[in-house]
């Protein structure tokens, strides 16, 4: 055979097997927290684009943080909250995105976005999907049967050893999370709610724990339930996880009504945003679902769903009106003016809160 023979019948079966081979499935695969998205809008991402989505759910930051730093997760989307994206910034486990390729972040809410930015500076790693507060949770008939005209808006509810004291029979909960309830404190003692100052620190536990004997547990989940079941009449949590005990209440026809406001002393402010993996297999793909996710009707969708507020400002005039005007979801001007974020605590200030939170809970 001649030379020019050969390689015209190789190039043949060249043809030939790439003609006959199906061509490679696009996929993203996200890694997320539980209950978190609108499973339509993954189909329409699908739909609309052909790439597959592997969707993967954790439940503690620490698991994501874990598998990403051990490398190899396989994941192309990721969602930190806020101080856990320092940490996985700071460690080198997100790669920078390519915001040629996110248009839709002309959408963003540099409200939202500045916040981000604590953690994530000049925004390069990551946007966000959607934000809220810690804040007070409360069964609005409990409470008017124990103390008429509590002070619903403040921390004295929980920091004020005359006011709680009123409620320890009817269940009172706190999230068992010093980086929770410690900038709480410091916030309700005028301090400020970031400080890593022990001494600071040790006031804002000492004030926790002069209200320990009326605290019947330090969870940070079950007490969702309890409140859903009139087993709590007060807990300090997340705002998403307290408006979903009112919603499960509501659901449930059993006369129980849940409340969630946001303390008149201020209130963290978190936030969950998407980010790309360092190694993430499928860099283009994890682009097109951020961008996808940013249209203003897509985190819209999202937010009908999970009644979290959202970081893509353009979005808010597709929300239902009910959940846009739920100043619990999104907070007015004047009440988001001061919500505070923290930053990651050094070695030495994690441990004196360590010690100090294992002594609240102790009450020793």
């Amino acid at each position: 055979m001649t030379l020019r023979l050969a390689t015209l019948v190789g190039t043949a079966i060249l043809l030939a097997s790439s003609l006959s081979a199906p061509a490679q499935e696009r996929v993203v695969n996200v890694y997320n927290w539980s209950d978190y998205i609108d499973p339509a809008i993954l189909e329409q991402f699908t739909k609309e684009t052909g790439i597959k989505v592997v969707y993967d759910v954790y439940d503690s930051m620490e698991v994501l943080e874990t598998k990403l730093l051990a490398g190899g997760s396989g994941y192309d989307i990721v969602v930190p909250t806020d101080r856990n994206l320092q940490r996985m910034i700071q460690a080198g486990v997100l790669q920078p995105l390519d915001k040629s390729k996110i248009p839709n972040l002309s959408h963003m809410w540099p409200a939202i976005t500045d916040r981000v930015a604590t953690y994530d500076p000049e925004n390069k790693f990551a946007v966000n999907y959607m934000w809220g507060t810690t804040g007070i949770g409360y069964n609005t008939q409990m409470i008017e049967k124990r103390l008429p005209n509590a002070p619903v808006n403040s921390m004295d509810m929980l920091f004020k050893p005359e006011v709680v004291s009123k409620f320890a029979d009817c269940g009172v909960y706190l999230l068992d999370s010093p980086d929770d309830i410690m900038p709480a404190a410091l916030a309700y003692l005028g301090l400020k709610p970031d400080s890593k100052e022990e001494a600071d620190l040790q006031k804002a536990a000492d004030l926790v724990k002069s209200v320990r004997p009326y605290i019947r547990k330090f969870h940070s989940s079950e007490f969702i339930e309890a409140l859903a079941n009139g087993d709590a009449c007060i807990a300090f949590g997340y705002s998403g996880d307290i408006l979903q005990a009112r919603d499960r209440a509501a659901e449930a026809n059993n006369g129980v009504t849940i409340a969630y406001s946001i303390p008149k002393e201020g209130a963290l402010l978190w936030t969950d945003s998407m980010a790309i993996p360092a190694d993430a297999p499928h860099v283009a793909e994890a682009h097109e679902f951020i961008n996808f996710i940013q249209r203003p009707e897509i985190i819209a969708k999202a937010t009908d769903f999970v009644n979290y507020p959202n970081g893509n400002l353009d979005s808010q005039k597709l929300i239902k009106p009910e959940i846009l005007a739920d100043k619990s979801i999104y907070p007015d001007d004047e009440t988001l003016s001061h919500l505070y974020t923290t930053t990651p605590n050094d070695a030495r200030t994690q441990r004196t809160l360590t010690r100090l939170w294992t002594s609240v809970k102790t009450g020793q």
